[in-house]
């Protein structure tokens, strides 16, 4: 028993503080720099599929048609996926010679309307992103800079997270998501991030691969395959664009995709656990470790309850009053001071939580078509 609840402990200080730490440590000491250029306009193909977008779909193509980079140089490609609402009707009325669509009248999944989207772009680099999202006028310029280093191949622009009215633990969902941007930017600063801002990111169009049907996390599998081609993933802090931060109930649904993609990935890309991937070791620290991460606190959880002496009676009562504060504030008592503290403790089991039940998804084949 005390050997499972030390064993335990070492992985959850390792997925949460030790990895991070070494990370900032390595990008300190061993930085790789970008020599990205300006002044050298490469075509650029936009690429965004859609779902049902109606109420925000004229406001986003706006918003990419006044992005600050050459009109002649840059096309948007859309893609509407078995739309029911107005979409279709709002993506009739916007095109032009530089928006074109594709109308796809059965619902398809996000995967197969992205690969038709690929199929048509004509641009040296290919730009995905999502319809909620807005962008800043300079992110595309930001953005494709960086490929004027031949060892770039993939770009991700950075997330930032607003809302007007706080979501009940909202702000320890915001500092989780903080960490995980500086984790890519150490990753990106050494080598590569693992992974995407799936609602803005980059691609030379020889290295894109075709999304196999159903993905979830297609911001993940297309750097993945970038890398294994021996080219980096750069984290892009001045490519911004913004999104809000929703509740705590929709985040947690969308933490349960997320993790239900990573396990997915292991089925569709088993080279990730092998040799040929090699970014391994950031991987398993980065990925793999969030999903063993909650079976690891309940073993220490049990074990700080079952095993005899002081350090372990301090374990419990620490745990206890973590947990307890997270459950506080899901029940929104007011906690003072230790507020931000309970957000974090409610955060984290959101988070772990969601990670249990995407490996029950995994296990019993739930999936879902479509990921808004």
């Amino acid at each position: 028993m005390k050997w499972v609840f030390w064993s335990s402990v070492v992985l959850i200080a390792y997925t949460y503080a030790g990895y991070p730490l070494w990370l900032y440590i390595r990008s300190r000491g061993h930085a790789r720099t970008v020599a990205a250029g300006g002044g050298v306009y490469p075509s650029v193909s936009i690429v965004m599929a859609v779902h049902n977008e109606a109420d925000v779909l004229a406001q986003k193509l706006r918003n990419l048609t006044e992005l600050d980079y050459p009109v002649d140089r840059y096309e948007i490609v859309v893609v509407s996926d078995g739309s029911t609402d107005a979409t279709d009707q709002i993506l009739a009325a916007h095109a032009d010679e530089r928006t074109r669509t594709c109308i796809v009248s059965e619902h398809c999944g996000k995967a197969a309307a992205l690969n038709l989207g690929i199929q048509s772009a004509r641009g040296d680099i290919l730009v995905f992103t999502d319809a909620r999202q807005f962008i800043e006028t300079g992110a595309l310029r930001y953005l494709v800079a960086n490929f004027a280093d031949p060892s770039v191949g993939c770009v991700s622009g950075e997330l930032i997270l607003g809302e007007t009215k706080p979501a009940q633990g909202s702000s320890g969902l915001g500092l989780y998501w903080t960490l995980e941007k500086k984790i890519r930017q150490w990753e990106s600063a050494t080598g590569s991030a693992i992974g995407v801002s799936g609602a803005l990111y980059a691609v030379r169009r020889e290295l894109a691969v075709p999304f196999p049907i159903g993905i979830i996390l297609d911001d993940v599998y297309a750097p993945l395959h970038v890398v294994k081609r021996g080219k980096r993933v750069i984290f892009e802090p001045r490519a911004r664009f913004h999104d809000r931060l929703s509740a705590s109930s929709h985040e947690f649904r969308r933490k349960v995709r997320t993790l239900t993609g990573n396990y997915q990935l292991l089925r569709l890309a088993p080279w990730l656990l092998t040799r040929s991937n090699p970014v391994l070791f950031d991987y398993i620290s980065h990925k793999l470790l969030r999903l063993v991460a909650p079976f690891a606190l309940a073993a220490v959880l049990i074990g700080s309850l079952f095993l005899r002496g002081a350090i372990y009676e301090v374990a419990r009562v620490v745990q206890i009053a973590f947990y307890a504060s997270g459950a506080l504030t899901l029940l929104r008592f007011r906690l003072g001071a230790l507020s931000r503290l309970a957000d974090a403790s409610l955060a984290f089991v959101v988070l772990n939580t969601a990670a249990v039940v995407a490996f029950v998804y995994f296990v019993t084949g739930k999936k879902e078509v479509w990921v808004r």
